[in-house]
């Protein structure tokens, strides 16, 4: 009985064949390995041996000899019945009391996790007779701490994870054993060590003795010597300047040294942010060593072909030992049921998880988050890295604005830099001023004008374009929103830095949304900020004088009143909780955020907005609805490539080849998001096309502006259409 049947290299004749059993055996040795690492490794076991059970019946051999030329008698036979189930009912008559965490991964570890009620309509069929039932093998349950009502349906996601990408593994390893060469062999966690402390040896030899410098090597001491603690939760809260990118990874690899962890996955809210550090950490580390995973990268822009293909494996499981990913990713792939999505979760376990940026997770999932992150740590022996300039709240009690929002958070955090230290004095660089009033347009313009090199951050595109079109073209005037696309965002951004760094003496003005404000490595003289959350200001202030090379420089905040109110929603939410807080505060100070916190947590009605807990915290998981509940961001917009620069050459090649996974991340950075109402617009003035179901692209240039993006406001193609 065969799984797989392939032609031998090079020739038309000769054929290889995988019996049922060899693949089972060798998923199930994988599996073991892989569940091995928190504790599941018989369980592992089972189910590996159970999973390919089904292919045992007499007609889905007939159809694998036919569907793949090996037997011209079966030629006709297109489709195979269904044999995922079988080994799942094995598992329930066999395995009762674990049958839940062993069937429900067979069942779906082709087509993806069930409903619970379309998990029970699957195993309620029979075993077919043409399949052979073995002895149940022994096996050991693992020791484990009490289990929480959130922990369950991550032990049969981490199980599925293990099963899914075993199976994958065995049938490249037989199917495609050239592609199976280019896995593994990587540095370990000891080796990365030495790299990083080379580097931060040659960093210190040339740096001046700065007060600054002299920070950042007491953060990365401090980092060194609080690592060595057992696996758990840690903050490393640091305001901007202070060398916390370096400083987390120095602590990462220490602990993982010290406590047998095997890889560190680096989870980040904006792309600018993961470009920025996995070009820093792949000139410390090789890129062989580290992993980029996210929808603007392109495996095609590394030179080295056969690099490129590793990388582009690696993004299938997560098996390398630095991984540089987005929040959405990260966060997304733990909640979802689909075998892609989730096979790489077992890397999770036995890792360090480094969440950058973390005020910046979403409130509407803030339980459903905080719950899965203590999952991974007392389950799967994850430790967590919590660093930013803006700390929230992460443990003890959650207060929301009704005792049924409110819940209990990690038990405790363990702060990195002591209390007192007061680095936020010492890395002091910015005060904020709030500016009386509401301010027009023409207000904040004749502001901006006074200033040779000044950025202003607000909250929305349009404000944003507004302002930018009222700006006095003199000297050097930039423009970045989201209706650029990522590609011109980026251009835009070295544009920035290489102004700045140029100082010649004519403006630089630059108006932006807020995708410039975290984590963007720029340095101006003075910021103007919208008014907003205290973190959002603190962020954008962490673009003025970020080298601290001018004394006190500031920030001013302010308000578009004259012209309308802030949108509502959460940017409406987080104003009102920092002027709650009344003016009394030294705001860069831990204690202000806190407070702000508090604030912001006071008016939130519910953590679990899609209701988390009543689709997973129990027994029967809807595993396939959550997934279709749980996304980080509530995108209501639709992607439409645009042209720009190269991007109309490779829309070409999509018209004549069709699309493919390849193609489509390569038009991704020429791609912008829109909203409903803008799309509408776009499709009455004829700028939409569909070449393809479900793929737009608007390919008249006139529809897209070199300054500022996708124009929805054609007025040049309005005066046509009226001559």
């Amino acid at each position: 009985m065969y799984s797989h049947i392939a032609k031998s290299e090079g020739t038309t004749t000769e054929w290889r064949c995988q019996s049922t059993d060899a693949h089972n055996v060798g998923v199930a040795e994988l599996t073991t390995s892989f569940a091995s690492s928190f504790g599941f490794g018989d369980i592992g076991k089972v189910m590996g041996l159970l999973h390919d059970k089904g292919k045992e019946q007499v007609e889905w051999q007939k159809y694998i000899q036919g569907v793949t030329g090996y037997n011209e008698e079966y030629a006709n036979i297109k489709t195979g019945p269904n044999h995922s189930y079988v080994g799942a009912v094995i598992a329930l008559k066999q395995y009762p009391q674990i049958a839940p965490l062993i069937a429900q991964p067979i069942a779906g570890h082709h087509r993806g996790l069930y409903d619970y009620c379309d998990y029970i309509e699957e195993t309620k069929r029979d075993i077919p007779q043409d399949v052979t039932i073995d002895e149940p093998i022994s096996y050991q349950f693992p020791k484990l701490a009490r289990l929480e009502r959130f922990d369950l349906h991550h032990i049969v996601r981490m199980l599925f994870s293990c099963l899914v990408d075993a199976d994958s593994l065995d049938t490249e390893a037989f199917m495609n054993p050239e592609q199976a060469k280019l896995r593994g062999s990587h540095a370990t966690m000891s080796e990365l060590l030495k790299m990083m402390e080379n580097h931060l040896q040659e960093l210190k030899a040339n740096a001046p003795n700065s007060e600054v410098n002299r920070i950042r090597n007491y953060v990365q001491e401090q980092c060194v010597r609080e690592s060595q603690s057992e696996g758990g939760f840690y903050s490393l809260i640091v305001p901007t300047g202070g060398g916390k990118t370096l400083a987390s990874v120095l602590w990462a690899l220490h602990h993982a040294v010290k406590n047998h962890l095997q890889r560190i996955i680096i989870a980040i809210p904006y792309t600018s942010i993961i470009v920025q550090t996995a070009a820093t950490l792949k000139r410390i580390f090789g890129e062989d060593n580290v992993l980029e995973h996210h929808s603007n990268m392109n495996p095609d822009d590394i030179k080295d072909e056969e690099l490129g293909e590793r990388l582009l494996l690696a993004t299938e499981n997560w098996d390398y030992p630095i991984i540089v990913t987005t929040n959405v990713q990260f966060f997304e792939s733990l909640f979802s049921n689909k075998r892609s999505d989730c096979r790489k979760l077992h890397n999770i376990a036995k890792s360090v998880v480094i969440l950058d940026e973390v005020q910046t997770l979403p409130l509407d999932f803030y339980r459903p988050i905080v719950d899965t992150l203590n999952t991974l740590q007392r389950v799967f022996g994850a430790s967590v890295l919590f660093t930013t300039a803006s700390q929230p709240i992460l443990s003890g009690r959650i207060e929301g604005a009704n005792p049924k929002a409110s819940f209990d958070a990690l038990s405790s955090v363990h702060e990195i830099i002591p209390d007192g230290n007061d680095l936020h004095d010492m890395l002091r660089r910015v005060a904020l001023k709030f500016m009386d009033g509401a301010k027009s347009y023409d207000d904040i313009v004749e502001e901006l004008s006074k200033h040779q090199q000044v950025l202003c951050i607000v909250n929305t595109r349009r404000d944003a374009k507004e302002l930018y079109g009222r700006l006095p073209k003199e000297g050097i005037c930039l423009h970045l929103s989201r209706m650029m696309c990522p590609t011109h965002v980026a251009d835009t951004i070295e544009h920035i830095k290489t102004a700045l760094k140029l100082q010649d003496g004519q403006p630089l003005r630059v108006i932006a949304t807020q995708l410039i404000e975290a984590g963007v490595d720029i340095d101006f003289p003075v910021v103007f900020r919208q008014e907003a959350g205290l973190d959002s200001i603190l962020q954008a202030a962490g673009r003025c004088n970020r080298e601290g090379k001018l004394g006190i420089c500031t920030t001013y905040v302010f308000s578009l009143g004259k012209e309308h109110p802030l949108p509502p929603g959460f940017i409406t939410q987080t104003n009102n909780a920092r002027l709650n807080m009344g003016q009394q505060h030294d705001w860069f100070a831990p204690e202000a955020m806190s407070c702000y916190f508090r604030q912001l947590h006071s008016r939130v009605d519910n953590f679990d907005s899609k209701q988390m807990q009543e689709l997973l915290y129990k027994p029967a998981c809807e595993f396939e609805e959550a997934a279709r509940q749980f996304h980080l961001i509530d995108d209501q917009t639709t992607s439409v490539i645009i042209n720009w620069k190269d991007s109309m050459k490779l829309y070409e090649q999509l018209i004549s080849q069709g699309p493919s996974y390849d193609l489509m991340k390569r038009l991704a950075p020429y791609s912008v998001n829109i909203r409903k109402r803008d799309f509408e617009k776009l499709q009455s003035m004829g700028a939409i096309e569909e070449p393809f179901e479900n793929i737009y692209a608007v390919t008249n240039p006139s529809f897209y502006n070199a300054d500022t993006g996708l124009t929805i406001d054609n007025q040049w193609l309005e005066e046509t259409f009226i001559i």
